[in-house]
């Protein structure tokens, strides 16, 4: 990347709306946060146990614009000072991304500043770059949200190496699915890991899922089943359940795997710096586990802040910022791509 050196002072305003929260931001070369606003839709869509697309798009053409504005408000910028306007594009609810998409490309069009498409995952492991300076290819990433699990190699800014990803469902999917079987609530990820440091990760072993075509890749579908047939059995048995201990234990199962990949990636790649990202990066244990194993294995762990793990428009910043650098901007023909996955780049 050797244009980087060139590049500064770059502005870019940053838009999210992939799933439940509305957002935008102002970034100045991919690492330093003018502003970051996030509008959560979660005292919403708690109610109905989880995201309702057609309300979640309704509550981002509520929110877009006075997101928009207060972004660059708190940034002290107006419109154009920006040096582009990037925009999550995929992957994500369709209804919430095109409204996004929609607002990125009117302000583009109406002020003539370059566009930029921005991966929603990609975005995740962007996330890191604000607050971790030092923190540059290559280097292990992993990815866990409530939709995504990854490991990828970043070889370079916007450039992957897919190494494993989950075969069913996604880690976050797993403790949303366990903590509404447990009548936790939504989201499930934050009150399961609350639980879990009241009870005993050794109480119940729930199994750890190997797929044996590819070692490196996830299944939490069949972890996810265990927990509903003991929860189910023990039911069955009149015995009382012990939610602290289930919690624990199934934590703990979704962990081992987790960490058990990712220092087998840095092994097997003979790299020394590691990343998470995504909205279970903010899980306690996960983060502790990772962060201990790194430390035995002498690998330098990176994290995002809790605030950059969830979605926001930082993170949108922060890898857009490459994209310009390179040149890589969207015509207006952009559109929303809900099933976009994590490609390989250039």
């Amino acid at each position: 990347m050797k244009d980087l050196e060139k590049k500064e002072n770059i502005k870019i305003l940053a838009i999210e709306s992939s799933c439940d929260e509305t957002a935008a931001a102002v970034v100045v070369d991919g690492r330093r946060i003018l502003s970051n606003v996030i509008n959560s839709q979660i005292d919403i869509h708690k109610v109905y146990g989880g995201v309702v697309p057609e309300v979640a798009s309704r509550k981002h053409m509520e929110n877009i614009d006075p997101v928009i504005r207060m972004a660059l408000q708190e940034a002290d910028c107006r419109l154009s000072d920006m040096d582009a306007i990037a925009v999550t594009y995929g992957p994500g609810l369709v209804g919430a991304l095109l409204v996004g998409v929609a607002a990125g490309k009117a302000l583009s069009f109406s002020s003539g500043i370059p566009l930029i498409g921005v991966n929603h995952i990609e975005g995740h492991i962007s996330a890191n770059f604000p607050e971790n300076p030092g923190l540059k290819p290559p280097f292990a990433a992993l990815v866990v949200s409530g939709g995504h699990t990854y490991l990828a190699m970043v070889k370079d800014y916007g450039v992957y190496e897919i190494i494993g990803k989950t075969r069913d469902d996604a880690a976050g999917e797993a403790f949303d699915k366990v903590a509404r079987a447990l009548d936790l609530g939504y989201p499930g990820g934050p009150k399961i890991d609350k639980l879990a440091k009241e009870g005993d990760p050794e109480a119940i072993h729930f199994p750890r899922a190997n797929v044996g075509d590819s070692p490196m890749d996830f299944s939490f579908s069949g972890l996810k089943s265990a927990v509903l047939n003991y929860l189910n059995s023990q039911e069955m048995q009149g015995i009382k359940i012990n939610k602290a201990d289930v919690a624990a234990s199934f934590q703990r199962a979704v962990v081992d795997a987790i960490t058990e990949r990712a220092m087998a990636l840095c092994e097997m790649e003979g790299i020394k710096k590691l990343a998470i990202a995504g909205g279970v990066a903010a899980n306690s244990s996960l983060r502790q586990t990772l962060e201990g194993s790194c430390k035995e294995k002498g690998i330098e762990f990176f994290s995002p802040s809790l605030v950059m793990c969830t979605d926001n428009a930082a993170m949108i910043g922060a890898a857009a910022y490459y994209k310009f650098v390179k040149g890589e901007f969207a015509d207006y023909d952009l559109n929303a791509v809900p099933g976009l996955g994590l490609s390989a780049g250039v």
